[in-house]
């Protein structure tokens, strides 16, 4: 039986959470939501806050998962963004909008990592 779609985008956070923790981020927090989006993964490296939105599919018969990270997507997670960063005093950190792409195998196993680094801000 195929994943359902939370499960994939569960499983694809994970992955994301171990690569970027392999690289020397620092996960400051998961799933951050307003009401005016959500925010997959932030982290931190160095003096640099990264938002890092996580897009994972099973194959590529729908497309790659990057595909669906449209313009409007992106206006979201720039304004969450900005959102917390205010929360939290980070003005004087630099800020990095990331794309972590994930195809997975039908047995759930990573085909294709993908990392796009500053996208926009």
């Amino acid at each position: 039986m195929m994943p359902s779609s939370t499960q994939v985008g569960k499983l694809g956070e994970k992955i994301a959470t171990d690569f970027l923790t392999t690289k020397g981020f620092m996960i400051k927090e998961r799933n951050f939501r307003t009401k005016s989006g959500e925010i997959d993964i932030i982290a931190q490296k160095d003096r640099t806050i990264f938002f890092i939105e996580v897009k994972t599919r099973v194959g590529i018969k729908k497309g790659k998962p990057y595909e669906s990270v449209t313009p409007r997507k992106l206006s979201h997670l720039k304004h969450t963004s900005e959102l917390y960063v205010l929360q939290n005093n980070l003005k004087t950190y630099k800020l990095s909008l990331n794309v972590i792409s994930i195809i997975l195998s039908k047995d759930q196993k990573v085909q294709k990592l993908d990392y796009f680094d500053d996208v926009m801000l």
